[in-house]
Order: C-alpha cells, then sequence, then structure tokens
C-alpha cells in the first residue's frame, strides 16, 4: 500500500487539534492528491465534531453539508479529499468497531491517540473494498523538496 505523505506541520495540526479536543474527538479533512509514490496530503482542514455531547468523548460525526463544502473548496483548488483524521483519546490509535461500520473505502483515516491530554502515536488506515476490515497504511512525515 502505497504511503500517506504529511509534511511535518500536518502532523503537528493533527496532533495540536487532538490535544485542544481533549478528552473529546477531534476530526477534520486530508486535502490533497493521489500520485504515484503515494497520496500526498497538501491541506489539513479541522472539522465541528458534531456528535451529541454523551458521545464526543469517543465519537465523531462530520455533517454532510460539511463534507460538500470541504469538497467544494478541495476542487476548486485542484485537490481531492483523500480522508479524514480523527483522535482517540485515552485510547490506541487504531480504529474502532464504530469506526469500521461508519467508514468509507477508498479514503485514508489517521487517527491519533491522545493519552491525557499528550497526542502520542497517529496511524493511518484503509477500510478493504469488502469493508470486513481496515489495513494499516504507512504514514511519511517529512518535507518535500520540489
Amino acid at each position: 500500500m502505497l504511503p500517506l505523505q504529511l509534511l511535518p506541520e500536518h502532523d503537528r495540526t493533527i496532533r495540536e487539534h487532538g490535544e485542544r479536543a481533549f478528552p473529546h474527538e477531534c476530526c477534520g479533512f486530508l486535502l490533497g492528491r493521489d500520485r504515484d509514490d503515494g497520496r500526498e496530503v497538501v491541506e489539513v482542514a479541522a472539522a465541528l465534531n458534531s456528535r451529541g455531547e454523551l458521545e464526543l468523548h469517543n465519537r465523531f460525526t462530520i455533517e454532510p453539508e460539511a463534507f460538500m463544502r470541504a469538497d467544494r473548496a478541495a476542487r476548486a483548488a485542484g485537490l481531492d479529499i483523500l480522508g479524514f483524521y480523527h483522535s482517540h483519546p485515552d485510547a490506541p490509535s487504531r480504529p474502532s468497531q464504530y469506526d469500521l461500520e461508519h467508514a468509507w473505502p477508498v479514503y485514508s483515516y489517521v487517527i491519533v491517540s491522545v493519552a491525557g491530554g499528550a497526542a502520542d502515536e497517529l496511524t493511518s488506515w484503509v477500510l478493504r473494498d469488502d469493508r470486513s476490515r481496515f489495513d494499516p497504511q504507512p504514514v511519511a512525515v517529512a518535507d518535500r523538496s520540489e
């Protein structure tokens, strides 16, 4: 599987968003383009977690209108929505059963574990086409040379 390519500032933005949202889950979009050598993230865009108050600590939902706005903005910039990111407060950075039931194939799903308010492991996952499970996706965090 080709890697998800993040710039250091994308990694930092996702981690900081998770820390600010703690003890709730944060969420957002990964905007960029598919390339021969991987998925190149160009922009990370925060989204509002619209889950009900009692579920914010272990669930996230992005409203359809927010998805449509992000998709329009990405396309206007010549980009695509490559996937989503979210945090797992005081939980590992692997997909939950809820994540499995609500994910779509093709997209990358970045999960950052936030333990006691401090961001920890960051991983990425892609749902199989048959929706049976996620496969880990390598994450490459590095500056890009043009």
